[in-house]
């Protein structure tokens, strides 16, 4: 488990940014794993959300979990009693009733709170979404909301790092074509392959929104086997399935 230093200080919000350790399920799922949409027993899954739902004392029905599409969907949510996946990848509420919830595998999970008006949110953002405008879209929500962006905290989660995120020339040239100023976000390997830092790209798209809280877990999914699942060392190792690691939030009341 890993917790913002931000996100402590503030009284009226409760997180955690999930490890893969402390579950029931087993095999490649060791062992919380927490993918809904994963091959793993399905009551094993329910079990792990059951344990996540008590560290952030509350129900397991009112953990808002999202349907992930790598999409630049964003929804606004309240009043929600059962474990509904909600089509987009990034979610936003001030109901203090609502655990948000974001599931990855090297993708970034990104815990944002607003201390004036009190949302919480939570963001999945891979490369696809973050570069569709995932990041952009969600201050945009949260600022028909009501949300001051001068008074939000942003943590950006366990992701995999450039290290360990080699992309072909066809990903690099579809980001240089959107800017040349994300050529910074690569390192060239050969002449058909770079490192791509998706930790560097989220963290740009912020602070070019004027957004200057800004705290990050440096901790590489890929890397770290015993700690986090990776869609990428999966494949890498041959097996056919991984499992999700969750990360949430929720608004409390003193």
């Amino acid at each position: 488990m890993f917790y913002s230093k931000n996100l402590m200080s503030e009284v009226n919000v409760k997180h955690c940014f999930f490890s893969r350790k402390n579950g029931v399920s087993s095999g490649i799922y060791k062992s919380l794993n927490c993918g809904i949409g994963s091959k793993d027993d399905v009551k094993n899954v329910k079990k792990n959300l059951e344990i996540v739902s008590k560290n952030l004392d509350i129900k397991s029905n009112k953990l808002a979990i999202m349907n992930q599409t790598h999409s630049n969907k964003v929804l606004s949510i309240k009043n929600i009693n059962n474990l509904k996946r909600f089509d987009c990848d990034a979610l936003l509420t001030s109901d203090e009733g609502i655990a948000l919830c974001v599931l990855t595998a090297d993708c970034a999970p990104i815990l944002i709170y607003e201390a004036q008006k009190k949302i919480v949110g939570c963001i999945h953002a891979g490369w696809k979404g973050a570069f569709a405008g995932i990041i952009e879209n969600t201050i945009l929500k949260l600022s028909d909301m009501g949300g001051n962006k001068n008074k939000l905290f942003v943590t950006v989660g366990p992701c995999i790092s450039q290290n360990n995120y080699e992309v072909k020339k066809d990903f690099y040239s579809n980001f240089i074509s959107q800017s040349k100023q994300n050529e910074k976000f690569f390192l060239k390997k050969d002449n058909n392959s770079f490192k791509f830092n998706l930790r560097a790209y989220i963290n740009e798209k912020f602070k070019d929104l004027g957004i200057q809280r800004i705290e990050n877990i440096a901790v590489d999914s890929f890397a770290s086997k015993n700690e986090y699942f990776s869609h990428r060392r999966a494949k890498k190792l041959g097996e056919d399935d991984y499992g999700r690691c969750i990360s949430a939030i929720r608004k409390t009341t003193l």
